[in-house]
């Protein structure tokens, strides 16, 4: 090797990484698929999972459901830990949801703390009914609404990152020809 560094050869270019050219509605949906889950809606989902699985009373499996025994499990796959019964439930949270705030994934409860179902969507419940009968969704009948004690929401933090998702998913997509990464 001659004195005064002759004969090295300059060193190669490294490699540039490689891109990654997206349009605006590509950009959005990878924006949409990053948002976790909220446990409100993998309770909510579950629990329609359940929908013809009958009523068995102290329920909380496979084999059938009480409305309670529903409840606990769908918010255990949830990651959330609910009381067994109706009334310890509803004495779980010291928050309660009106009748007029309902959101879907809520805990409602009725005729004196003796039932619980989840509302599904605006105006309707996933619930186990009775003996006789199976995990159904049903309309929120005005029967219901005399019967209702109150509400209680498992989930608010995933209620909220849900509100702002749903906008992300109104919202045009970005106003951008393309992005390259």
């Amino acid at each position: 090797m001659a004195a005064g560094g002759a004969g090295l050869a300059p060193a190669a270019p490294a490699d540039p990484a490689p891109s990654v050219t997206l349009t605006g509605p590509q950009v959005k949906q990878v924006q949409e698929q990053r948002v976790p889950k909220p446990a409100w809606k993998v309770a909510l989902d579950y629990a329609m999972d359940k929908r013809g699985t009958p009523y068995v009373w102290g329920g909380a499996s496979e084999r059938g459901y009480d409305c309670s025994g529903l409840m606990l499990r769908a918010y255990e796959d949830a990651g959330i830990e609910l009381p067994r019964t109706a009334a310890e439930q509803y004495g779980a949270f010291s928050r309660k949801i009106a009748w007029k705030d309902l959101k879907p994934g809520d805990l409602v409860f009725f005729s004196n703390l003796g039932h619980v179902g989840m509302i599904s969507k605006p105006g309707f419940m996933v619930h186990s009914p009775h003996t006789g009968d199976v995990v159904k969704e049903e309309r929120l009948s005005q029967w219901r609404r005399q019967a209702f004690v109150g509400a209680v929401r498992p989930d608010p933090k995933g209620v909220k990152r849900w509100a702002d998702y749903t906008a992300l998913r109104k919202a045009p997509a970005p106003a951008m020809l393309t992005a390259t990464l």
